[in-house]
């Protein structure tokens, strides 16, 4: 049985926060030339990450030996549980105790990574490695990972978000398979709701934006949308995928009962991280969540038997029925670092060597980061979780790009979505509009 993954709540929390301001001065050795180091020499290296929970710090570990096996004069310091703000503080003081790799879960910051030259751009460590970053990696993977062109950031596993369900619950509403498109699965989420006075005996569906994993960009995420024009303007108001977005939210909440029984109902359900989330214990029928949710399901034991399928995706885009939210981890080395070419090959291996991505994904059940890891046939998972592979691999999954100020832009576009599904903002256009002029401003700000 999977087991369960604390570092997603922390990978969730960070995706609509925003870190203490990453180094805003230049860095050296961002450059092929600045790295000047013989990785053949014994050298020692820091790598720091987030994960903390024993079977993850276990993982990293044995990650890291492997390398250590196939690269015996380079040692690694392996330093875990550190946040952005940590690793931020130590790139900008550098020092001998500093770290040469970091890990991140924190996917929005990669434009503030990149922008500040704190992590040096990888570009010139693949070309000289004759990696193709386009053919090794998915392409939302690939998307998440650069900023402007400079690729300070390389894939390090990934998260996928998908459909589950409560087949049992199904059959008994009478339906045979999970919904492939939004008007299916509106229709799906009223036939399996069952009223109790002013509340519910069991919810279709969640679909506020408080509720847990769905979140405007995820929601977002099966419309395709483009955040940014050629400009790098917020689009928010010019692209349709937005409005469409939104609006179909917006009829989910309605048709369900309103915002306020909604948000009425919400408050007694379970906590997202504990044994009591509202999906474990039957009091909602379908839930949008990641490849982790299915482990945590398992591990609480529930009464029924969980079906897992990707999302729906719009009516019109039927034929692009797989594609899904893709997210996850990330690595970089670090500007501040003198022996940037044995962080390479550090860096190298943990995100490129077939073996070790699989064994690392089937160590702590994330979704492998390469393309060819996800064939793999080393790959251990329960059946279920092919979906996740498949999204992963989907040629139509999507991300949310990264902006020089982090994640600011999702906050203000979360925050109107808070304000529209309340009703507090009742013009659907007007507010795009609004929203966009204030992540324009934001981001000019931030450029300035």
């Amino acid at each position: 049985m999977p087991e369960v993954i604390p570092s997603v709540a922390r990978k969730t929390a960070f995706a609509l926060t925003v870190s203490l301001a990453l180094l805003t001065t230049a860095c050296t050795g961002q450059s092929s030339s600045g790295a000047s180091d013989d990785p053949s020499r014994e050298t020692t290296l820091n790598f720091w990450h987030a994960w903390s929970a024993p079977n993850e710090v276990k993982a990293v570990k044995s990650l890291v030996a492997g390398f250590e096996r196939t690269h015996p004069d380079i040692h690694v310091n392996v330093v875990g549980n550190m946040t952005d703000d940590k690793i931020n503080q130590a790139l900008r003081a550098g020092g001998d105790q500093a770290p040469d790799v970091v890990s991140s879960f924190t996917t929005n910051n990669v434009g503030k990574f990149c922008s500040s030259g704190a992590l040096v751009d990888l570009n010139p460590f693949f070309e000289k490695s004759g990696t193709d970053p386009e053919a090794t990696f998915p392409k939302p993977m690939n998307e998440y990972t650069t900023f402007d062109g400079d690729r300070c950031a390389v894939p390090l596993l990934g998260d996928a978000y998908g459909l589950y369900y409560n087949k049992t619950a199904f059959t008994k509403a009478g339906i045979d398979q999970p919904p492939r498109t939004w008007s299916e699965f509106t229709a799906d989420a009223r036939k399996l709701t069952v009223r109790r006075g002013d509340g519910y005996e069991r919810l279709g569906f969640m679909p506020n934006y408080h509720g847990w994993e769905s979140t405007t960009e995820h929601y977002l995420g099966q419309f395709s949308p483009t955040y940014f024009d050629r400009d790098g303007k917020s689009n928010l108001a010019g692209d349709p995928a937005f409005e469409k977005g939104f609006t179909l939210q917006k009829k989910l909440v309605d048709t369900l009962g309103g915002y306020r029984r909604l948000e009425k109902y919400r408050a007694t359900l379970g906590d997202e991280w504990g044994p009591k989330h509202p999906f474990h214990t039957g009091q909602v029928a379908m839930q949008l969540d990641g490849e982790w949710r299915l482990g945590m399901a398992e591990q609480a034991d529930p009464d029924f038997e969980i079906g897992v399928a990707p999302l729906p995706v719009p009516d019109d885009q039927a034929d692009q029925y797989g594609k899904g939210y893709i997210t996850g981890t990330i690595a970089g080395i670090a500007a501040t670092s003198h022996k940037q070419n044995a962080a390479w090959e550090l860096v190298k291996y943990m995100t490129t060597d077939t073996d070790a991505v699989v064994g690392f994904a089937n160590d702590i059940h994330n979704v492998p980061s390469t393309l060819a890891a996800l064939k793999s046939p080393k790959l251990k998972y329960d059946p279920r979780f092919k979906t996740f592979l498949d999204i992963a691999a989907n040629p139509h999954s999507t991300t949310t790009p990264a902006s020089v100020n982090g994640g600011v832009y999702l906050v203000t576009i979360q925050q109107f979505g808070y304000d529209y599904e309340s009703g507090r903002a009742g013009d659907l256009k007007a507010g795009l509009r609004k929203a966009a002029a204030q992540i324009d401003t934001d981001i000019e700000q931030a450029r300035g």
